[in-house]
């Protein structure tokens, strides 16, 4: 639309570039994330004021409102909301219809008149909330097997387009660098939320390719259109049991077919009747492949060969233990069920984290392997130079604290530490006399007892009065 000029106003550049910007061209179309429009709103400076700007504005679009409340863009919009004209028509576009896209319906919309879009064949299937040209699998399999599952998996599938969705960025980091190096022949692509500046060139290569493997967060799982996409592989539940859906409806769009696959632990087979009845989508058993090759003795082989695996294997470990912690449906996926051992194979690790989630826990089905971690080299040459420059340097500090004199201790504190020393020595002197006292003390109650029973038996004949004086005052006799 040519005769229409348009400005975008997102983070990533500074808000003086956002203001000449604006200033130099205007806009007809503005597009921005709530948090950049809320403060260029509140700004005013010379030549620049937005919310005089926009008091003929004409039609207002909120897209993935569910997405933005549940990010806690709620106050920036309801600010947003207050700079508008009342007068305007409002699009509001949500996948979820939840409470609180409710109640921004009735603060920010007049006269509000909702659309549904179904598709019928979901009506017929009871509700289903996937769409019919999605077939929904689960797979069961031990902790240790998980990833020589999915090594077969995509082996089997060189010519597809899949997406491999990880609870969080360490496991993106850390598996898709092991299938880089164990799937020579695809095309592994890697996006996570913490790759800022490279996300969006990952993301645009991967939407072009006719096949290969994204491996992603949930950062992929909403909000984002890539085309053919043949199977979506959840290697792990995610966090909330709406984002089941959200992951699986990267596939089969716009009527298209599509499949998507939950890997589970035996632990975890509760999870299957959670999403049908919570989410409404029925799941079929997949098996999982006898015959799949062992992986967790390469994942300990790349670990000794490179620091750099070895390092990201520990984090990624360790970032799934806390992710499960935190799930929404801990009732279900629960901690306390976790074989930690046959996790801790499957991630390939060569020694257990220290961590408080394994504090007094007896893990079985673990061996660590016998290495020298300090001896674990970066492939990486220019990571290996610094890794050695700094081991050096620590090395040289010690040993200059080891050699080093004991520092001269200055008067003041040398009479301070003497005159504390002497104070517990008379502390201690007062108190063996007042143990000494108390000795005396129950000696003469001893005596006044034994002269007491003498007399009783004096009175009771079974002495003399001779037998009496000798005993009782002996010096007088």
């Amino acid at each position: 639309m040519p005769q229409f000029s348009s400005c975008l106003f997102i983070g990533g550049t500074t808000i003086q570039a956002d203001v000449e910007k604006f200033v130099n061209k205007g806009g007809n179309i503005i597009i921005a994330t709530p948090g950049r429009l809320e403060d260029l709103f509140q700004r005013k400076q010379p030549g620049f004021h937005l919310a005089a700007s926009v008091k003929s504005l004409q039609i207002l679009i909120l897209d993935e409102a569910d997405r933005l409340l549940d990010m806690g863009f709620e106050a920036s919009i309801t600010t947003i909301l207050g700079y508008l004209p009342k007068q305007r028509r409002t699009g509001l576009f949500s996948a979820t219809q939840t409470d609180e896209v409710e109640k921004l319906i009735r603060a920010g919309l007049r006269n509000p008149m909702q659309i549904t879009v179904k598709e019928k064949s979901r009506e017929a299937n009871g509700g289903q909330r996937t769409p019919s040209s999605l077939k929904n699998y689960y797979m069961l399999m031990e902790a240790d097997q998980k990833f020589s599952q999915l090594v077969q998996f995509l082996s089997s599938r060189r010519k597809e387009k899949v997406m491999v969705f990880f609870s969080t960025c360490a496991c993106v980091d850390y598996f898709s660098k092991c299938l880089e190096i164990i799937l020579k022949k695809i095309q592994i692509f890697a996006i996570h939320s913490k790759m800022k500046s490279k996300r969006n060139h990952i993301f645009s290569t991967f939407r072009k390719q006719k096949s290969g493997v994204l491996i992603c967060t949930d950062v992929m799982a909403r909000g984002v259109d890539i085309p053919e996409v043949n199977w979506v592989i959840q290697y792990d539940p995610p966090s909330s049991a709406s984002a089941f859906v959200h992951r699986c409806g990267r596939t089969a769009r716009i009527g298209n077919t599509g499949n998507a696959l939950v890997m589970l632990l035996p632990s975890e087979d509760a999870y299957v009747k959670f999403i049908e009845i919570n989410q409404r989508v029925p799941l079929q058993e997949l098996p999982k492949v006898e015959e799949a090759p062992e992986m967790c003795t390469v994942l300990q082989t790349l670990a000794i060969n490179d620091r750099a695996v070895y390092e990201k294997g520990v984090r990624a470990f360790v970032s799934y233990i806390q992710s499960y912690v935190k799930h929404e449906c801990n009732m279900i996926l629960r901690l306390k069920d976790l074989d930690f051992g046959k996790l801790a194979q499957g991630f390939g690790l060569l020694h257990l984290p220290k961590m408080p989630e394994l504090k007094g826990k007896r893990v079985v089905n673990f061996e660590p392997i016998e290495v020298d971690l300090s001896t674990i080299p970066f492939k990486d040459k220019a990571r290996e130079k610094l890794r050695q420059e700094k081991a050096e340097s620590e090395a040289a500090e010690k040993k200059v604290k080891r050699t080093r004199p004991p520092r001269s201790i200055p008067w003041s504190k040398n009479k301070e530490k003497l005159d504390k020393r002497k104070s517990k020595k008379e502390v201690r002197k007062t108190k063996a006399e007042k143990r000494k006292a108390s000795t005396n003390d129950d000696d003469i109650v001893d005596d006044f007892d034994d002269d007491i029973r003498l007399m009783k038996k004096l009175k009771k004949g079974k002495i003399s009065k001779e037998e009496f004086d000798a005993t009782f005052a002996p010096d007088a006799t």
